[in-house]
């Protein structure tokens, strides 16, 4: 909060600066004064026009035009934006489910970027490369050793379909030149879906893009064959995308004409949105999980859940974010993102949070005012009353209220484990680990061996010896016996997500530190 005060303060300072440099200098010209119909645009025009006729100097007609349609939209809503060409085309591919690339996913723990993953049929697997390689030059950019910028690493190494780049990998002390073509590489937005046992099934949705759907039938499919009747719907950190996805989504779960949201506004007539009744998870049961993170399409998704008595919310109130964005592209590349409705859930409640003048550090204020740790703290409109399809009372005020609180855990961070985390010991670690065993590892697509294959390899005693020798940092017994029991859990997700089991060994092997699934957990054992 400290730095943030800094920041508003520098923002005032800026503010008081223009207000003083606004000295308008009227004593030897005569004052032009332009004829103003506010009820249209014409003053805007007037303005620019003067721009043109009187202005001192050369303007730069792109410049000044992205400047006033950004302050423009600032005016209406928190999410009413403009986006420059790159930006526009960044946010696309980022929803689009693909990308123009090599088809890698790769971290940078240290000083040098670490092969995680080879998508499966990318190019990148096809010339050989494998998790655990060390990038470290791309064409004649040199990147490993000097902390070069990871999404500077990224912009190199994307690039056109049908384009080449070279990059040189470091494997087992040797230098191995690649030529790889770039295609186009498939973004998922199912991170992991696994079973939590013989019927409770767990799938983490990090995204809803164009193949959201898709991924989720794909994956409740497989899961089914393997016993599922009970599932655990994971949408924390969940930001949104695609809202028809958010309604293919609901519709696996609900029953015909049940509704799954409606939207509305001055120039958008009201619009309903049912299920048909043919979607593949109706008779499973269904707890989803949301935090202050989960916002948009995602709280679409839960609010409808919720509204039909269809699942239990478990979680934190969801971030507020009930606003329908139309994008509007234009001829040089760029584009608005435009507020046309709101989105109300079953029983009319509305998802958008109030504007207010700090809204965006609505979530600090969460944190400040202890609704992160309490759940009498949470913010709700008691004078806006709506009722669930089985008469349980809800409220309106912004986001999604969970069924079922779980706050953060704020006991855990010693001052062995904050250490670590700002050195990021874990991963290196990690690593580390995976160039020790990585011809076990690289084979492992059973859950079952790799535990027995992460039992052997002592990971306390290893870690606590890599800390100290890597990074000074030791623990007293007493601090080490207060800090493993969620230590480990950690170190062996991220050595267990470089089996070919990826993020579902991840997930599955956090999850015994994970409060909000084990509440869940806890509760599907209760009922």
């Amino acid at each position: 909060m400290k730095h943030i005060s800094s920041i508003i303060i520098a923002f005032l300072g800026v503010i008081v600066g223009i207000l003083l440099a606004m000295t308008v200098y009227t004593m030897a010209f005569k004052k032009r004064v332009c004829n103003v119909q506010n009820k249209n645009w014409s003053k805007i025009d007037l303005v620019l026009d003067q721009l043109d006729k009187n202005y001192v100097d050369t303007i730069n007609h792109g410049n000044v035009t992205d400047a006033a349609i950004e302050a423009a939209l600032a005016e209406l809503d928190p999410h009413s934006v403009y986006m420059p060409p790159v930006q526009l085309e960044k946010a696309e591919s980022d929803l689009a489910a693909n990308f123009d690339g090599i088809g890698i996913q790769f971290n940078v723990p240290n000083d040098t970027a670490i092969v995680l993953e080879v998508i499966a049929g990318g190019p990148s697997e096809k010339v050989g490369l494998q998790p655990g390689d060390r990038i470290l030059k791309v064409d004649s950019l040199n990147i490993a050793g000097v902390h070069y910028p990871q999404d500077s690493m990224v912009r190199h190494i994307k690039g056109p379909s049908g384009s080449k780049v070279n990059i040189l990998i470091g494997r087992n002390g040797e230098q191995i030149p690649f030529e790889i073509t770039r295609g186009k590489i498939p973004l998922h937005s199912v991170d992991a879906a696994f079973m939590i046992n013989d019927e409770l099934g767990y799938i983490r949705l990090t995204k809803f893009s164009r193949t959201t759907f898709e991924e989720c039938q794909a994956s409740a499919q497989e899961l089914l064959s393997l016993g599922m009747k009970k599932l655990v719907f994971d949408v924390r950190q969940n930001v949104g995308g695609y809202f028809d996805q958010a309604i293919r989504l609901s519709n696996m779960f609900l029953d015909k004409d049940d509704e799954i949201v409606y939207m509305q506004g001055l120039h958008r007539k009201k619009e309903d949105f049912k299920a048909d009744g043919n979607g593949l998870l109706k008779d499973v049961k269904l707890t989803v999980l949301i935090d202050e993170n989960t916002a948009s399409s995602s709280e679409i998704f839960a609010g409808a859940m919720q509204d039909n008595d269809r699942g239990t919310i478990v979680g934190r109130r969801s971030f507020g974010k009930g606003l329908v964005q139309e994008p509007i592209y234009f001829s040089d590349g760029s584009g608005i993102r435009l507020t046309v409705a709101r989105y109300y859930t079953p029983s009319g409640r509305c998802i958008q949070k109030p504007y207010s003048d700090d809204y965006q550090l609505e979530i600090y204020k969460r944190y400040s005012e202890g609704e992160m740790l309490v759940a009498d703290s949470i913010k709700v409109d008691t004078s806006d009353i709506h009722k669930t399809v089985g008469g349980r009372t809800v409220y309106g005020g912004g986001g999604i209220v969970p069924d079922v609180f779980v706050p953060l855990d704020t006991t855990r961070a010693s001052d062995f484990f904050i250490a670590c985390n700002k050195k990021t010991t874990q991963m290196r670690f990690a690593s580390a680990m995976f160039d020790k065993y990585k011809n076990t590892l690289s084979s492992i697509d059973d859950f079952n061996v790799l535990e027995k294959e992460l039992d052997k390899m002592n990971i306390p005693s290893a870690f606590r010896q890599y800390a100290a020798a890597k990074d000074g940092i030791t623990a007293s017994q007493k601090e080490w016996e207060e800090t493993q029991s969620y230590l480990i859990p950690q170190l062996r997700a991220l050595i267990g997500r470089y089996s070919k089991l990826g993020d579902n060994a991840f997930y599955k092997l956090y999850m015994s530190v994970d409060n909000t699934l084990q509440k869940a957990i806890a509760l599907d054992k209760k009922s």
